[in-house]
């Protein structure tokens, strides 16, 4: 089919990937346009924007698509359809109707759980037992379209949000590549009304470790905000980000070290913080990281 792709960031790079390789014809692929990163703050194009340039693709990275014009050449592709995933920008009426057969998005959680900006975090946050991809049929409100395919999938005891977006990543490639080779024959379902929840963005203000809280919600919040933002306290007064935990067996002062292998007590039960990394050093498995920063039985981490 002739495409057009539409996604920005690192998730959306194996579906690009995907369309390639299934002989689709990518007519041009729209993302975010570059922003300041680095230490020198130089625009940086987005991993879509990277591996669509390796690939030989048109690019396309307008600011808006409101625009009569951007709309125009967008319409000009003449593309049968549009797949789109993680784009970043509300694709108006007009853009959503240009493709013939539509727009298709890739969404990551099992519809309508989750709709909106962040469904892989708010999954574990909430302590989802699964999660999956939905094949969806864009409308104008806020992922409300039919879906045309959906799988689940188990969320681990101690997976953490980079992973289970790892994975996810690579089911909806599958699953898109599926979805436009069976396209004449699925059937649009419509969304129940009931079980509606929305995902919304990551608030930095949400990583800041509660010890007093139960162990399960420290556990969540650990491998929900892993890798980013990232669940973070204070060890000996540095700030330090905890990017992996597991549920152990324990109770004491919560916030307080029951051994010196990072085993802490939570209000109720205790976690073990798996990996870690502390300000201006990369991310570290636990072992390691206490070779290079003791935290002896009886440390109250938080202050």
């Amino acid at each position: 089919m002739r495409v057009i792709f539409m996604g920005t960031p690192a998730f959306s790079v194996p579906v690009l990937d995907a369309l390639v390789q299934a002989g689709h014809e990518v007519a041009a692929v729209y993302c975010q346009p570059p922003r300041p990163a680095g230490r020198g703050k130089k625009d940086r194009p987005t991993p879509v924007h990277a591996r669509a340039l390796e690939l030989g693709l048109e690019v396309r990275d307008p600011v808006s698509l409101k625009g009569a014009e951007a709309q125009a050449e967008f319409a000009a592709w003449d593309a049968e359809v549009a797949v789109v995933v993680a784009y970043g920008l509300i694709l108006p009426q007009a853009v959503l109707d240009a493709p013939s057969r539509g727009c298709l998005n890739i969404h990551a959680s099992l519809l309508p759980r989750w709709r909106g900006a962040a469904p892989i975090h708010r999954a574990i946050l909430a302590g989802d037992a699964e999660t999956g991809i939905c094949i969806m049929q864009m409308e104008a409100g806020l992922d409300t379209g039919p879906v045309l395919l959906r799988e689940a999938t188990a969320i681990g005891a101690e997976e953490t949000t980079g992973a289970l977006h790892d994975r996810l990543s690579v089911m909806g490639a599958r699953l898109i590549v599926d979805a436009l080779a069976r396209l004449d024959g699925l059937v649009p379902e419509a969304q129940p009304e009931e079980g509606v929840t929305y995902a919304a963005k990551i608030d930095k203000a949400e990583a800041v470790i509660d010890w007093g809280l139960p162990a399960h919600q420290v556990d969540r919040q650990i491998r929900g905000l892993s890798p980013f933002p990232g669940a973070w306290t204070l060890i000996a007064g540095e700030r330090v980000k905890c990017l992996a935990s597991r549920l152990v067996p324990g109770q004491g002062d919560a916030g307080v070290a029951l051994d010196d292998a990072l085993r802490i007590a939570c209000g109720d039960g205790a976690v073990q913080i798996t990996r870690l990394q502390r300000a201006g050093r990369s991310a570290q498995d636990a072992g390691e990281a206490l070779r290079g920063m003791a935290v002896p039985e009886g440390t109250r981490l938080g202050e």
